[in-house]
């Protein structure tokens, strides 16, 4: 569900906590795995496979065929991802020097397939990925490769905080929609024929 895309009140009250929560939650994430040497390759890398594993079970659960190969496809990502977490940090940032230009590669051919402003979006982000591979192959060719797996934890931080900033703003727009106030009942329903289906009259 995206905010505010065929979201009903109901439906705001309940999900609006829960993208302020998980908003709130991934900048403290990539805050800290900014300022955290030792370990923020490995926070990275576990927030992230830990993000893929619930949305590619989300995506098995809901869908059929290749929707659901795909979905096991992407949890299965996420668990390996959160596997090599547990590891040593240098691992940790090898595994993130080449997850994170295939995850953004990945990101902006999904958002390519679409149309109108998704499409330019994809756009935008094809030409990042140019961007941020070209600069880490740079770094690691003329300084060394430790460098660069530290350019592509701070990438991926910043691509944690940046979901982050996208879910606080959906949560402001669900509890926007959260806040409406009911469409009230017409005078004439007494609510008499609600449990046979309903008469009518809208509600």
């Amino acid at each position: 569900m995206t905010a505010g895309e065929r979201t009903s009140p109901e439906q705001a009250r309940r999900a609006w906590p829960r993208w302020l929560v998980g908003g709130v939650a991934l900048l403290v994430v990539a805050a800290v795995a900014v300022f955290w040497a030792d370990g923020g390759a490995r926070l990275v890398l576990g927030a992230g496979g830990a993000l893929l594993a619930w949305r590619g079970g989300q995506l098995a659960a809901g869908a059929a065929g290749r929707g659901r190969a795909v979905g096991w496809a992407v949890a299965a990502a996420g668990v390996l991802a959160l596997t090599f977490a547990f590891g040593s940090a240098g691992v940790a940032g090898w595994v993130l020097l080449v997850a994170v230009p295939a995850g953004l590669l990945a990101g902006a051919l999904t958002l390519l397939g679409r149309g109108g402003a998704v499409r330019r979006s994809g756009q935008a982000a094809l030409i990042w990925w140019a961007l941020v591979t070209g600069l880490l192959v740079v770094t690691g060719l003329l300084a060394d490769w430790e460098r660069a797996a530290d350019g592509a934890t701070l990438v991926g931080a910043l691509g944690l905080g940046l979901l982050g900033v996208v879910l606080l703003v959906g949560a402001s727009s669900l509890r926007a929609i959260a806040a409406q106030p009911a469409p009230a009942r017409p005078a004439a329903c007494a609510g008499c024929a609600c449990g046979a289906g309903g008469c009518g009259i809208p509600r």
